[in-house]
């Protein structure tokens, strides 16, 4: 089987990134994977690699964003144009999917969507371009012989605004190796890189408008007239960053809050702070939560991605807010601060909540590659 898959994600050409990790080990079991990647040329040149004997890379180093769909069709031609039976695999079920939909029409290659965000949410709803991204998705998934969602939230959705996709829909999470997670050793420790904080709340996630971190400080200067010696250690980059400094300094955080930048060890940052904490509008299944809780940290969340799900119970085995609501995240936090106890049953359960749903390396695998081999 060869598999040609549109991506958008640039850390496959990281080494020891996540995502390229994955993609070698999806790639021992096929005959080649091929996958194109949305990029720009300004920036980066990024260049087309082979990894292996069967995993290959291929990067649209287009002039602009607006350039993606055209280029990444022109590549998915000459790689189509091989002999030998292709399924093709798309990100999403937008920009991507476009250039899945047109390289089937071409080639009349299986399709297999993967979708990994509650786009139907009235919180996908906040730019014009998502807009249009959901009016795209009702073209796109129609044409689709194979749509894998990662939560059954996701398909729930699905199934209400699309219903005679329902047929079409299997349900496959984000690979999280828990047993590894359990067995890590830390490399890095919160509490000696910030032994001025008492108490550490950790956020890790992309600096953008959906994640709401604006939220986090104004909860998180509640918390602080109760408990003035905790810390709020936030890991991640993006364009919001100068906006949240500013508002930060505005709200008298000056020296609470510490900006850490992109971190490649987040398994140490959550098994060394005291909570994890989530703020976002919403998120596509929110693999952090599942790491978080598998390293043994309590967790206050909004109910986003996976926290919408069963998994997550709230006042049982982490708390879970229903909106961006700064007295709810506020009280919760305070809350997990002022009581030990709820900490350490928070920490055991949702631990043991999330082995109980864990599923090896190699079985998660075997799932991957039957939801494609089921579409040819």
């Amino acid at each position: 089987m060869k598999v040609l898959s549109i991506s958008t994600d640039r850390k496959l050409f990281k080494d020891e990134s996540a995502v390229l990790l994955r993609s070698i080990e999806y790639a021992k079991k096929m005959d080649e994977l091929h996958i194109i990647v949305f990029t720009t040329s300004q920036k980066l040149k990024y260049k087309n690699q082979k990894i292996g004997s069967n995993l290959f890379l291929h990067p649209t180093n287009s002039i602009s964003r607006w350039f993606y769909v055209f280029d990444a069709i022109k590549i998915g031609k000459k790689i189509l144009g091989a002999t030998g039976e292709w399924i093709l695999s798309t990100q999403d079920p937008f920009e991507t999917g476009i250039v899945g939909m047109m390289l089937k029409n071409i080639f009349k290659t299986p399709l297999q969507i993967q979708i990994h965000t509650d786009f139907f949410s009235s919180h996908f709803k906040n730019s014009f371009l998502n807009i249009i991204r959901i009016f795209i998705s009702r073209i796109v998934l129609p044409r689709a012989d194979g749509i894998r969602v990662v939560g059954d939230f996701i398909k729930d959705s699905i199934k209400k605004h699309l219903p005679k996709l329902e047929s079409k829909i299997e349900v496959l999470p984000i690979f999280v190796d828990i047993d590894k997670i359990v067995h890590t050793e830390p490399q890095v420790n919160l509490g000696e890189k910030f032994p001025e904080f008492k108490f550490i709340i950790l956020m890790a996630s992309r600096l953008s408008p959906e994640k709401r971190i604006d939220v986090a400080l104004r909860a998180f200067r509640n918390v602080l007239l109760k408990f003035p010696h905790t810390g709020l250690v936030i890991a991640g980059d993006g364009g919001e960053k100068r906006n949240l400094e500013k508002l930060a300094m505005g709200l008298g955080l000056k020296n609470k809050v510490v900006f850490m930048g992109w971190q490649n060890d987040l398994i140490s940052l959550f098994k060394t702070t005291d909570l994890f904490m989530v703020t976002s509008e919403y998120e596509g299944y929110g693999m952090t939560l599942i790491e978080a809780g598998a390293s043994g940290c309590p967790i206050v969340t909004t109910k986003v991605g996976v926290a919408n799900t069963d998994l997550f119970k709230n006042g049982i085995n982490s708390f879970v807010c229903s909106g961006f609501d700064v007295g709810c995240i506020s009280k919760d936090v305070i809350e997990i601060i002022d009581d030990n106890s709820k900490r350490e049953l928070f920490k055991r359960k949702m631990r043991d909540s999330i082995k109980s749903i864990a599923m090896s390396k190699e079985e998660y695998l075997d799932k991957y590659i039957s939801l494609l081999e089921s579409i040819k």
